[in-house]
């Protein structure tokens, strides 16, 4: 009897994470959903700018349940998803880079935005590579912070099951999850038994700043898929695990 691949996902406990563990589900894996990411919103919105740019599906939602809507300004969005949502909320989506990175959407609004104003909505937790590869292109940067995120209490069950080895896969969508995924472990004293049961499994890492970030800590990463989508991840990570067992 073949056994089913155990993959730990740590989306927000939305709809995020029920699609993860739909996606998971259709692809013979058992999910083990373990969320490292709440939402704490701050009820801020962007200032005026001529471009506006969107990082996450979660600030575009609360914007548009504000009311806000981006105007006469050119709206730029990290990647698919988060350019998605927005179009949902019928805004127009001038730029969408093929790299969805904060690196990527520099390369990509570079010329653009040179001499303009650039006004970034996004979490509290986002990287300094866009702020200061915007302001190098020449642009006038201004941050609004629309969320935090924080560890949710009693997050890390999953850890757990690292450290025992009964986990198969880890799917990690942000530098923060790692980040909260081992801050659970070290709460529960098995920091390094955690680590080294995820390197006995297959770890994924949606893009390379992730990747880096889990590496910096000792984390073996096996998957980061050419296309830094959830479901990319998933397919890549589950097809990968799956070989591992035997009837």
């Amino acid at each position: 009897m073949t056994q089913q691949v155990r993959a730990a996902v740590f989306r927000p406990d939305d709809d995020r994470l029920a699609d993860a563990v739909e996606l998971l589900d259709s692809l013979g894996a058992t999910p083990v959903a373990d969320p490292m990411l709440a939402v704490e919103p701050t009820g801020e919105t962007p200032e005026d700018a001529e471009f506006v740019v969107l990082t996450s599906k979660t600030g575009v939602e609360l914007l548009a349940a504000d009311g806000w809507s981006p105007g006469e300004a050119t709206l730029c969005c990290i990647g698919p998803t988060t350019a998605g949502a927005a179009r949902d909320a019928d805004w127009e989506v001038a730029h969408v880079p093929e790299e969805y990175t904060s690196a990527g959407l520099v390369e990509y609004l570079a010329d653009d935005v040179a001499g303009a104003t650039v006004e970034v909505a996004r979490s509290d937790h986002g990287s300094q590579v866009l702020l200061d590869g915007l302001r190098d292109a020449g642009s006038d940067v201004h941050e609004t912070v629309l969320y935090r995120l924080v560890r949710p209490e009693g997050s890390g069950g999953s850890a757990v099951m690292a450290a025992d080895g009964d986990l198969d896969a880890a799917l990690f969508t942000s530098s923060l999850t790692v980040e909260h995924f081992l801050d659970a472990a070290a709460d529960r004293g098995i920091r390094d038994e955690t680590i080294a049961g995820l390197n006995d499994a297959i770890v994924g890492a949606i893009g390379p700043p992730t990747r880096e970030t889990a590496e910096s800590h000792g984390i073996e990463v096996d998957i980061v898929p050419d296309e830094a989508t959830f479901d990319a991840l998933a397919c890549d990570v589950v097809e990968t695990a799956a070989p591992t067992y035997h009837e």
